[in-house]
């Protein structure tokens, strides 16, 4: 089958250049102008209608739809986290899965940074007030939060993006760094001599100001902060989410939150997304992103591009370099 024979299609909008290049390589592609999400049966004649088909985030692609006589071979994930899709099926299905690790660090780690300033600072409450027009003047005691230089960084999860925080807060900030991953990742990839490993995921909760959560969503790490594990964090402490929604108990932090279990939270994801519960979005000490972590023009042109530089591989009969399945 030639590139121009090829039926490539693209469940969301992507940036103009990408979209460009697609159609220079793929005059058949199908691409979604409106950028209407496709929904579980429009999914399923895609991979059943398909050759390529190049899905999202926002795209839920669950065993039952790797069933049957599929035509699709190819599944270009535009993200790097993958477990909104399941891989084992594919797997079986002879369907080979990609994804885009590494081109979004940068962009995902700045914005953990901007949570943990905007929900320490109060920063949400604050632009909340002008806009509404109530804000009376500067006086002594309005809206004082909490320090961010110097306090101690807890991070779940010392990957590339994981490390990429604890860099900027150590090197920017001069914040402490003490981590959990159960694999020891390099020094050097790090990047902060003096942090701290530790053995479980309490221990980072117990010592740490701020805990930044960046893992995997998915399987073992379902619900990995629940309602013990953030009764183990400080009363003045923040949690910080650029991960995964579903890592994250949704109602025990509700909880959490307006016990005083916690101090504050800075989120960018969520379980369900785009649904975000009333209760959370009530919050005053909770900070809510619409899932912003790689939403710069590069980032996310580099994201499609390596997309179809995974395709190009896998069409060429070379191991994709992002292969997860």
């Amino acid at each position: 089958m030639t590139a121009e024979s090829l039926r490539v299609v693209v469940t969301r909008r992507w940036p103009e250049e990408v979209q460009a290049e697609l159609r220079a390589r793929f005059p058949a592609v199908e691409l979604n102008s409106d950028d209407t999400p496709y929904g579980t049966e429009r999914l399923r004649a895609a991979l059943r209608e398909a050759d390529v088909v190049l899905p999202t985030v926002s795209d839920r692609l669950p065993a039952e739809l790797f069933e049957g006589d599929l035509r699709t071979r190819f599944v270009g994930n535009f993200g790097v986290g993958y477990n909104h899709i399941d891989v084992d099926a594919a797997g079986r299905a002879g369907v080979v899965v990609t994804n885009t690790p590494g081109v979004l660090t940068d962009a995902t780690a700045d914005t953990a940074m901007t949570l943990m300033l905007m929900v320490a600072r109060r920063a949400g409450e604050g632009e909340r007030e002008v806009r509404a027009g109530r804000w009376t003047g500067w006086r002594p005691t309005h809206l004082m939060g909490s320090e961010v230089t110097g306090r101690t960084l807890g991070v779940l999860g010392m990957g590339r993006i994981g490390a990429a925080v604890a860099r900027r807060a150590h090197h920017g900030f001069g914040m402490p760094v003490v981590y959990f991953d159960p694999q020891e990742p390099d020094a050097a990839t790090v990047g902060v001599p003096d942090a701290r490993r530790v053995e479980t995921v309490e221990e980072v909760l117990e010592a740490s100001d701020f805990v930044t959560l960046h893992m995997p969503g998915g399987a073992d790490n379902t619900r990995l902060i629940d309602e013990a594990r953030l009764a183990r964090m400080r009363p003045g402490a923040f949690l910080i989410n650029t991960a995964r929604g579903d890592v994250v108990d949704t109602a025990a932090l509700i909880a959490a939150l307006e016990k005083g279990t916690i101090a504050g939270a800075g989120l960018d994801v969520y379980d369900g997304e785009p649904d975000v519960p009333a209760a959370l979005r009530e919050l005053p000490n909770a900070v809510l992103l619409p899932h912003l972590g790689s939403a710069t023009r590069p980032t996310r042109v580099a994201m499609g591009m390596l997309v179809l530089e995974n395709l190009t591989a896998f069409l060429d009969g070379r191991p994709p370099p992002c292969r997860v399945a």
